[in-house]
């Protein structure tokens, strides 16, 4: 299965008017993110401090499954979804993803359009999308946090040497810690290694 960076496609021919991805949310963010929405909707959701009114929010945590903005009826007292409307956003799509051996992490996304509702096979289709992202990453092998310090360490622009001195080890043991890493996120090279673990938000 393809990193999440990969599907910006899949979303972007679904959800012209934008869309965010978020997926294994834990205690508060996610271990990637694809963010398209509108600056517009981002800037009046964050001025406003609407997360904590959002019903969409609350019928993703509360739900696996994908629904229409138009047929959710959870309580808005801040009036989010007509607000969408008049921000130009007419038609929303969300879906909800989690398993029970998942130890509360949930990927979810929303997709907007300006046109039209989304069809069911639309939403079908993302439904398996964000199914299929969410246990992808959550089969992939942990790094160790020998691994990820290296990585860190790299990403703050040391060398391989200067890296081995600061942690007391070998060259080859640093080499080894990173080559560990780059095999289990899938990378091939140093600067792959870097964004995925960003993306990631591993340190």
């Amino acid at each position: 299965m393809a990193s999440l960076s990969d599907q910006r496609d899949f979303f972007a021919d679904l959800a012209p008017a934008g869309f965010y991805v978020a997926l294994r949310v834990g205690y508060a963010f996610p271990e990637e993110d694809l963010n398209e929405l509108p600056q517009r909707w981002v800037d009046t959701y964050t001025e406003r401090g609407l997360v904590v009114f959002d019903p969409v929010m609350r019928w993703i945590y509360s739900t696996v499954g994908v629904t229409r903005w138009s047929e959710i009826t959870e309580h808005d007292p801040a009036g989010i979804l007509p607000l969408a409307r008049t921000l130009g956003l007419k038609y929303a799509a969300t879906a909800s993803y989690t398993r029970p051996n998942d130890a509360g992490l949930r990927s979810y996304a929303t997709l907007f359009r300006t046109d039209r509702e989304f069809t069911e096979a639309e939403m079908e289709a993302l439904c398996r999308m964000v199914s299929r992202l969410h246990c992808a990453g959550a089969e992939q092998p942990k790094l160790t946090a020998a691994e990820i310090e290296a990585i860190r360490m790299q990403a703050d622009g040391l060398r391989i040497k200067q890296i081995a001195g600061e942690l007391g080890i070998s060259d080859s043991a640093v080499k080894a810690r990173l080559a560990g890493a780059k095999r289990k996120l899938g990378a091939k090279t140093p600067s792959e290694l870097l964004k995925i673990a960003t993306q990631k938000r591993l340190f």
